[in-house]
C-alpha cells in the first residue's frame, strides 16, 4: 500500500422507532460497497439528539416526528459518507504508521486512568476492546482523508473577504451601547417573598444611597463594586463591558442610556434588588469596521469553503462507489 502522503502533518498530536413502524431494528438501511449499515446504527447514532427532541416537542407530536424523520436521514448520510471515506483509503492504496493507531490507543488508556479503567468503562457501554480499537483506527483514517480532500490549507485573499463584508453588512451592525458598570445590592429573599420585611428593603436602600454618598465624594465606583456589589460582576469591579439596551431589563435600560457619560445613577430599586450605574462611555449605533470582523469573516468563509469541498470529495466518491438504500 502507498502511504497517504502529508497525513502524519494533519494528525497533529492526535497520535421507539422514529423512521416508521413495523422496521427491524437490525434492518439494513444501506449499503456501500460490502458495507452494511443497519437500522440500529443509524438509531444508536441518533439517539442523544432524539431524546433532546422529544423534550422539546413533547406537546408537538407532529413536529417532533418531521424533526425525528430528518434527523434520521442525515445520520444515515452521514454514516454513508464515513463508510465511503473508509473504502477510499482502503481503495486507494493508502496506509498510516501502526504507530499513529497505538498512540492514539494509549492516549485513550492515560485518559481513562488506565487499561483496567477504560475496558470497564468499554463494558458498561457495551463494547469490546476489538471494536475500540477499530473505532479508533477509523477515526484517524477518516481524519486523515479529510484533512487531505477536505481541511487543507485554503487561503482566502484580502478582497474576498472584503466583498464578504459590503454584500453582509447587515450581520456587523450593533445598536446603540454604553460601557456600564453596575453595583448591585439584593434584597432580603427577592420578589414575593412575604417574609422580607420593609425594614430589611430600606436598609437595602440606605445602604445604597450611602454608596452613592461615597462615590460622590470620590470614592472609586469600582471600588465600591468589589467591595459591596453582589452582581456577577463584582470581581471586574462591576464592569458589564459594552452592553446595548436588550441586555438590560427596562428599569435599567431606560436609566443607564438616558445617563450622561461620568455621572452616577440615582438608586434605582426593583422587587428584586437595588442599582446603581456609572456609564463610562458611549457608543452610537454603526457597522463595526472590517478591520474588527476580518477574522470573523475569515473563518465563516473558510467555513464555507470546507463545506463545499467536503461535498465536492464525498459526491466524487459516490460516483466509483456502489450504495444503495433500502
Amino acid at each position: 500500500m502507498k502511504p497517504l502522503r502529508g497525513l502524519v502533518m494533519l494528525l497533529g498530536g492526535a497520535c421507539a422507532s422514529a423512521w416508521g413502524q413495523g422496521q427491524l431494528v437490525d434492518g439494513i438501511k444501506a449499503v456501500v460497497h460490502d458495507a452494511v449499515i443497519t437500522h440500529f446504527e443509524v438509531e444508536a447514532a441518533s439517539a442523544p439528539a432524539l431524546e433532546q427532541l422529544r423534550r422539546q416537542y413533547r406537546n408537538e407530536p407532529e413536529t417532533y416526528q418531521q424533526r425525528a424523520y430528518r434527523l434520521l436521514d442525515e445520520n444515515l448520510e452521514q454514516l454513508i459518507e464515513r463508510q465511503l471515506i473508509l473504502r477510499d483509503f482502503e481503495a486507494s492504496g493508502y496506509s498510516l504508521p501502526e504507530v499513529y493507531f497505538e498512540n492514539a490507543i494509549e492516549e485513550e488508556i492515560q485518559r481513562a486512568g488506565g487499561r483496567s479503567k477504560l475496558l470497564q468503562t468499554l463494558r458498561a457501554q457495551g463494547l469490546t476492546f476489538e471494536k475500540f480499537r477499530r473505532q479508533i483506527r477509523e477515526q484517524i483514517i477518516l481524519r486523515a482523508l479529510r484533512g487531505k480532500h477536505v481541511t487543507r490549507e485554503v487561503i482566502i485573499s484580502p478582497h474576498k473577504i472584503e466583498r464578504y463584508y459590503q454584500a453582509n453588512q447587515d450581520k456587523y451592525r450593533v445598536e446603540d451601547q454604553v460601557k456600564l458598570r453596575m453595583i448591585v445590592l439584593n434584597k432580603p429573599g427577592g420578589a414575593g417573598d412575604g417574609g422580607a420585611s420593609n425594614e430589611q428593603d430600606t436598609a437595602v436602600r440606605r445602604m445604597a444611597e450611602e454608596i452613592r454618598r461615597k462615590i460622590l465624594e470620590g470614592a472609586a465606583f469600582s471600588e465600591m463594586a468589589s467591595i459591596y456589589s453582589q452582581g456577577a460582576q463584582r470581581q471586574e469591579g462591576g464592569d458589564w463591558g459594552w452592553v446595548e439596551r436588550k441586555v438590560l431589563r427596562a428599569e435599567l435600560r431606560e436609566a443607564a442610556f438616558a445617563l450622561p457619560v461620568g455621572q452616577v445613577s440615582e438608586v434605582i430599586e426593583t422587587p428584586e434588588a437595588c442599582y446603581l450605574m456609572l456609564v463610562e462611555q458611549r457608543r452610537a449605533a454603526h457597522v463595526r469596521p472590517l478591520v474588527e470582523v476580518q477574522e470573523e469573516i475569515e473563518r465563516a468563509l473558510l467555513a464555507e469553503e470546507h463545506a463545499r469541498l467536503q461535498k465536492q470529495y464525498v459526491e466524487r466518491l459516490r460516483k466509483k462507489t456502489f450504495v444503495r438504500y433500502f
